[in-house]
């Protein structure tokens, strides 16, 4: 069953929680996670190659698979709806001229200006070290994943963003090229079973310097 949507910004992004016990009985349907992928993926990205790629797992056999990887984790694994494996792709440039010719085909972008930035683009890329391409693409999908956070939020849904977990054997663990995909991050997903514990922040003056 589809939640009631959140239109408010600001409980939005005040009522986020980092949750980890879920409603087990609420199911995400793959097309109301495939509207929240796609709203997730208007954040932004280094010129607009989009380096993020995602596994969602939400199948018993998926689950059963992640488990003995997500370790201290095992409640949003079994509660959650779905856990979203987000990877970077060190491959992002092979769609460099896909991105931008659909930019063209939708009245985005004039057809002289894509002529140009892409061979300027692909040259700049091809001169960085695998390092700080890797880099750049793992800010992007950061950027990507909190958007996920909020998208989730505002369909009615919670979340947890989980770093502890096997990163060296998540990508061969869903059939995925281990070179080729970088993990990121893992994101429960589903109905909060509990309203989480509110946290605090430091304070804007002691994060921020005016110059």
């Amino acid at each position: 069953m589809q939640q009631t949507k959140i239109n408010d910004f600001n409980e939005i992004i005040t009522g986020r929680r980092s949750i980890r016990n879920y409603d087990p009985s609420v199911k995400i349907s793959k097309e109301e996670m495939k509207e929240i992928l796609t709203e997730a993926s208007l954040a932004p990205s280094s010129v607009n190659l989009q380096p993020w790629r995602f596994v969602v797992i939400d199948t018993p056999e998926g689950k059963e698979t992640l488990a003995p990887l997500a370790k201290f984790n095992q409640r949003q694994v079994e509660t959650s709806s779905a856990v979203i494996a987000v990877f970077a792709d060190n491959n992002s440039l092979d769609y460099l001229e896909k991105i931008y010719d659909k930019a063209v085909v939708e009245g985005h972008m004039p057809q002289e200006v894509r002529d140009q930035q892409v061979p300027a683009i692909r040259g700049l890329l091809e001169q960085m070290t695998s390092e700080q391409f890797k880099d750049m693409n793992l800010i992007d999908a950061g950027l990507v994943s909190m958007q996920l956070m909020l998208v989730a939020r505002a369909h009615g849904y919670d979340t947890n963003p989980i770093g502890g977990y096997e990163k060296a054997e998540i990508a061969e663990a869903f059939g995925l090229d281990k070179e080729r995909y970088f993990p990121v991050m893992l994101l429960s997903i589903g109905k909060a079973a509990d309203a989480g514990y509110q946290s605090v922040r430091l304070s804007v003056e002691e994060t921020t310097e005016w110059r």
